[in-house]
């Protein structure tokens, strides 16, 4: 077992011990470059409880936390939050290793688990709003199916007015800093919005509803602790403000410009585009596929009332690059955007029209049927893309003014 590792109190009864990842830059097809933690907490009590576990590859690390407090053997309870491997990938060793008296989840969690783990040992569901003593003090469980997945769950624990939140309110940063007043506000920002847009935000319209419940238990909360970057005890009304922001995805004057180019032409209708937006009085925001990740167009997104997609043609096709991007936004289903397509082709076209097929699917208002020009972009051309660039504006500033 490492020995290097120490435990972090954060409450009276609390003690972080989970795992800093520096190295991950790929969160199954997520962009990571800050890297991220994998949060675990001890409860110290009566019976000392673990609430969630860490990925597989950094249980040593878990443990040396663990056992610069107490013995993990005197480990009596884990609850495991969220089923996901990164947060349960070592909970079978720690079985093996602790012999906990009792294993608990919410009832989706334990056929979960059971699941993952093919029946190798016993996990007990607990109901949506039961508690479980731990001697002196007690922990609480809120159900809160598909955020993201269907067995996530909070535990709070009243003592400390603390809310284990699991992936919610969580963002992929590595850092030493444990709490989010040691972090910088813009970096805790831009992670928090990114993870909410690549993780949360096919769940909007639950994260509402989430939110309003938890309004009226009127819980007090002195620390948000999260499965994944900082505990929240300064800012964490920047997260419900933005929480409530993000889920109802209301269109700003931000448009996004996402484009693949071959030989630059398409490149070149894209900053054209860009200048008829910002004369139009919308915010463009370019996203040149060349260098940028998937995750990067959802983020960009996540404040956006317009999309605009650029593409080649090749092989009678829109290109690679953006069929990519297209499959990982179907899935995250933004709203409330308008948009239109454009591109350079050679001798076919098939690219713009492609993309138009599933702006319409992804139900995207299309301002425009598409702008398409074969080969080079000529200065007459590059004026009909300033024109819909104007377009898309001034229909997004009507939207906006409501």
């Amino acid at each position: 077992m490492l020995t290097s590792f120490g435990a972090v109190k954060i409450s009276e009864h609390v003690h972080w011990v989970g795992a800093i990842d520096w190295e991950i830059r790929d969160f199954h097809g997520y962009a990571t470059n800050r890297g991220t933690t994998y949060n675990a907490y001890l409860v110290m009590a009566d019976k000392i409880a673990l609430i969630d576990t860490v990925k597989a590859p950094f249980r040593d690390e878990l443990l040396a936390r663990i056992a610069s407090v107490v013995d993990p053997s005197d480990i009596s309870i884990i609850v495991s939050n969220h089923a996901e491997m990164d947060h349960s990938g070592c909970l079978p060793d720690l079985v093996d290793l602790i012999s906990p008296e009792q294993i608990v989840a919410s009832k989706m969690g334990a056929k979960a688990l059971q699941s993952h783990f093919h029946g190798r040992f016993d996990v007990t569901p607990v109901e949506d709003g039961g508690k479980l003593s731990l001697g002196d003090v007690e922990l609480q469980f809120l159900e809160t199916r598909m955020l993201h997945w269907p067995d996530s769950m909070f535990t709070y624990l009243p003592a400390d007015e603390l809310l284990f939140s699991q992936d919610a309110f969580g963002m992929h940063l590595a850092s030493t800093e444990r709490f989010d007043d040691g972090v910088d506000e813009a970096v805790l920002y831009d992670e928090a919005a990114r993870y909410y847009a690549n993780i949360l935000m096919p769940y909007s319209p639950m994260v509402k509803k989430l939110l309003e419940r938890v309004k009226k238990l009127d819980l007090p909360f002195k620390l948000v602790a999260p499965d994944h970057g900082p505990i929240w005890r300064s800012r964490f009304d920047m997260a419900v403000e933005g929480y409530a922001k993000w889920s109802e995805q209301k269109p700003t004057l931000k448009a996004v410009v996402v484009y693949d180019t071959m030989w630059g032409s398409t490149a070149k209708m894209a900053r054209a585009i860009a200048d008829g937006l910002a004369a139009g009085g919308a915010r463009p925001s370019l996203v040149p596929l060349q260098g940028s990740d998937r995750s990067d167009v959802a983020a960009e997104l996540l404040e956006a009332g317009a999309l605009l997609v650029g593409t080649p043609t090749i092989n009678n096709n829109m290109f690679p690059s953006l069929g990519d991007v297209f499959l990982y936004l179907k899935g995250l289903r933004p709203r409330n955007l308008i948009g239109a397509a454009f591109g350079s082709y050679g001798w076919s076209g098939e690219g713009v029209p492609h993309v138009n097929e599933i702006l319409k699917e992804m139900k995207v208002e299309l301002v425009s049927d598409g702008l398409s020009v074969q080969f080079v972009p000529e200065e007459k051309d590059l004026d009909e893309c300033r024109k819909l660039g104007q377009r898309v504006a001034e229909h997004l500033g009507a939207i906006v003014d409501g």
